[in-house]
Parts: C-alpha cells; structure tokens; sequence
C-alpha cells in the first residue's frame, strides 16, 4: 500500500481517481488546488503526487519544481487536457515520471501508470539500498559454546519486532549480529542501514539520522533523507549509543516513543518504520550512572539485551575465523591460495586478541603482506627483532625498534618498491599482493616513490 495525493480543481475528476486508486488498495488523499496539494506535502508523507498542470493559486509546474527543490523521491504524474502535451512534456523535463491525458480512459490504465511510478521509485530505493549494504553476511558463530546462547537469543528475537541492544567490547562483531538478526527478520527484504554515533559531530548526526529541508542550516543546499526515513521497512543499527550527544539523544526517544519525526528545518511528519538495534562497548551502567546516556532512552533501547562474549572467550572459534578471513584478504590481494603454516596456527590460536576480531582481521592483513607469498608462518605474525607484531603478544601495539603496525607496513612496502626500482606492478607482485591493494596502501600512507 502507497500514500498518494491527488491535486486537482475538478472534484469530479479528482474523486474519479481518488476511488480507482482506492479500490487497488492505496491510501489516498485529495487536494482542490495546488496550494492545498504544496500545504499537505510540507506536513505529511506520500509516496506518489498526481496532479493536474492547469490549477488556481498554484499550477502543476509550480506544484512539480517545488517538490523536485524539496523531496526528489518522491514519484509525479501529471494530468493534462488535450492540446496541452507540450506542457506535459514540459513537466517531463522536470522530473516527471509520465503524463496521462484527461479524460482518463479507465480506472484500469490509471492504476497501471501508478503501479509503474511506485515500481520506479522502489528499483531506485534497491539501489541505494545495494550501494550502502555489504554484499555477503559472514557467519555470526563457528561452534564455540559461548556463542551458542548469543545465537538461540537471536533467532528469538528476530522473530518479533522488539528492539534489540547488543553489549561487549570494541571489535566482537556487533555489527554483523545486527546484521544477521536483519537477515533472519521478517524484514529481511528491507533495507539495513547503520550509522555510527562516534564518527559524526552533533549538528551532522542529527541531519545524518533524520534529514534536513533545503536551507535549514549553513550548507543545505537542498533537500536530504536521513538514514532513519532510508531504512524504511527494514532495520536500523544504531552504533555506539554511548557517545550521542544529550540534545540527539532526547530527539531519538521521541522518536522511538511516538514512531514518526521531521526532518530538521522542515515541518513535515514523517513514518519510522524501521526496526531498532542498538550498540555500545561500554559499560552500560556507568553510562547511565554518569548520564552519558539517559535512563529513559536506555530502557526504551533494552528491551532485549544481548552480549557479545570476547573473542579470547570463544577459543574455539579463533582457528575457523581466522580461515575465513583469509578467504577475504585472499580475494581482496588478488592471491591464489594464501593458508597458515602449522606454527601460524597454534600462534593465533594461543593469543589473548584483546582488540577481538578486528584485530585478528588487521594482523592476518598485514602477515599476508610480510608473507609476500601463499604460506603465513608464525615469523610473520612478527617483527624481525622477534616481537610480534599485534599487541596481543607485544602490549601497546610497537615493535622492539619503537615502530608502529602501519610504520611496519609501510617500511616492508617502501623496501619492495626500492629493490624493484619503484615499478609499483614488480613491487605488488614481490609482496604477494594485487596492485590495486598496493595502489591503496601508497595512497593511505602518503609514500611518495614515484611510479615506473
């Protein structure tokens, strides 16, 4: 079911539509003229416009820049008299999505071109949807016990549509049980969008969450939805709970409370239906003992608290997640096979990964690097002074001689460049890794050798 308006002056007509619209199961409301149609948009949300180009007050071109200037989105189809077309071709320039010629011939041939519209407004929201969202989920668990728990609650939970607060430290994959929980959802045909608390300043988190209207502060230019209205029938991950600022966060517990907000700058309601998962890698009790995060937001986000045991918790998993990162910095260097040696093995295995799977991800990245080849051995979890490379073994995160993980990869990247004369494909192919990985590593760490 789509929320449709319908602009037109002759209430005949306009009741014509309203009802063949209707009668396919869609929300309909009508506006007398232009003016009226301009005053709904402002304070409601639709999915599609149908409006006649020839209204008092204001005309359906008035009606069409006005909406193309503040919600792009949002699907026209203009009516036109006959004799009119080159007007209607007009409308077309300006983002129309088609005319119709009145009178309409039948409910049936409205009904098509309005199915049409929705149809080319959902394939351009897939798309968005597909250039946000990871291609493939990996696993949530390998079989350790301690994630059993973690996943019976989720296949529970995912069944409902309660709101979900994932707990444990940085780097235990929050994100991809928020995205797993989505996948097992009813909603899983939906969108999943993530935003992160920390990364955005207050004034550009509150536009990220909920949008803006043009000119509602220096720099909106135009029109903007935010990630809430985006994830529309789907789920949305809100990371990092802890550091939102107080002013957002009261903002968001009204929306959680009454389901529906407006855009910053703007007057208009707008529908949250989304499905909340919330995360945080801190403590949630002095978070709320030091009000860094409200009481009251806090038990509307908890409704179904989930923990995330530490990766050091779930030993078992450690060897079979190691594997299946592999697989991903295989296909990422461009390498045929890339496996670890016996020693490698037990090394990973045997080591406490305080930063969780982030970490593991990071260390193995860099091993395949140093390793230049198929085969990591545990010399290349290490530096050359014989101090492992991760903090998980050195403390701190430097090696002997003072130098930091990047510092370490950057001085292997530098050596291979030189020894080959700066040829950047001789130096790729030396490390063992696909060049477009090392044209991103040039780029990341400024090394300035000239191309060959």
């Amino acid at each position: 079911m789509a929320r449709i308006l319908v602009a037109d002056d002759e209430q005949g007509l306009r009741a014509f539509v309203a009802e063949a619209l209707a009668d396919d199961g869609h929300a309909v409301v009508q506006a007398a003229d232009g003016l009226e149609a301009a005053r709904r948009l402002a304070g409601e949300s639709f999915d599609l416009l149908i409006t006649d180009l020839k209204m008092p007050r204001l005309d359906g071109l008035g009606l069409l820049r006005q909406v193309r200037a503040e919600q792009p989105e949002l699907e026209v189809i203009v009516l036109t008299a006959f004799g009119t077309v080159d007007t209607a071709v007009e409308a077309m320039k300006l983002g129309a999505f088609d005319y119709l010629q009145k009178p309409v011939g039948s409910p049936g041939e409205l009904r098509l071109l309005a199915s049409r519209a929705l149809e080319h407004r959902a394939l351009l929201a897939a798309r968005d949807r597909a250039q946000r969202e990871v291609p493939e989920l990996p696993p949530l668990a390998y079989g350790d016990p301690a994630m059993t728990p973690v996943v019976e609650a989720l296949r529970k939970v995912a069944a409902t549509s309660a709101t979900v607060l994932l707990m444990g430290e940085s780097g235990t994959g929050k994100e991809v049980a928020a995205r797993t929980l989505h996948a097992w959802s009813a909603r899983s045909g939906g969108p999943f969008v993530a935003v992160n608390s920390a990364a955005l300043s207050e004034t550009l988190l509150e536009s990220e969450l909920f949008g803006h209207e043009k000119g509602a502060f220096t720099g909106a230019i135009a029109s903007r939805r935010g990630r809430i209205e985006l994830a529309g029938g789907g789920s949305f991950f809100l990371d990092e709970i802890g550091e939102m600022p107080a002013t957002v966060q009261a903002k968001l517990l009204r929306v959680l409370e009454d389901r529906r907000f407006q855009r910053v700058g703007g007057t208009r309601t707008i529908e949250a239906d989304v499905r909340w998962v919330a995360a945080t890698n801190r403590d949630v009790e002095r978070l709320r003992a030091s009000g860094a995060l409200r009481e009251d937001l806090y038990h509307r986000l908890a409704v179904f608290p989930v923990t995330l045991p530490p990766l050091r918790d779930r030993p078992a998993d450690i060897l079979p997640l190691a594997e299946n990162l592999l697989e991903r910095i295989r296909a990422t260097m461009g390498r045929a096979r890339l496996a670890l040696e016996p020693d490698a093995r037990r090394a990973v295995v045997g080591a406490p990964w305080p930063g969780n799977i982030r970490e593991l991800a990071n260390v193995l990245e860099r091993a395949a690097i140093l390793a230049g080849g198929e085969r990591i051995a545990a010399r290349h979890l290490e530096l050359d002074s014989g101090v492992p490379l991760h903090p998980a073994f050195a403390g701190g995160g430097r090696g002997g001689d003072g130098a930091t993980l990047d510092e370490v990869e950057r001085a292997a990247i530098e050596r291979a460049l030189k020894e080959v004369g700066g040829n950047r494909r001789a130096a790729a192919e030396k490390l063992g890794i696909g060049l477009r990985t090392l044209y991103d590593r040039l780029k990341r760490y400024r090394a300035g050798v000239g191309e060959r």
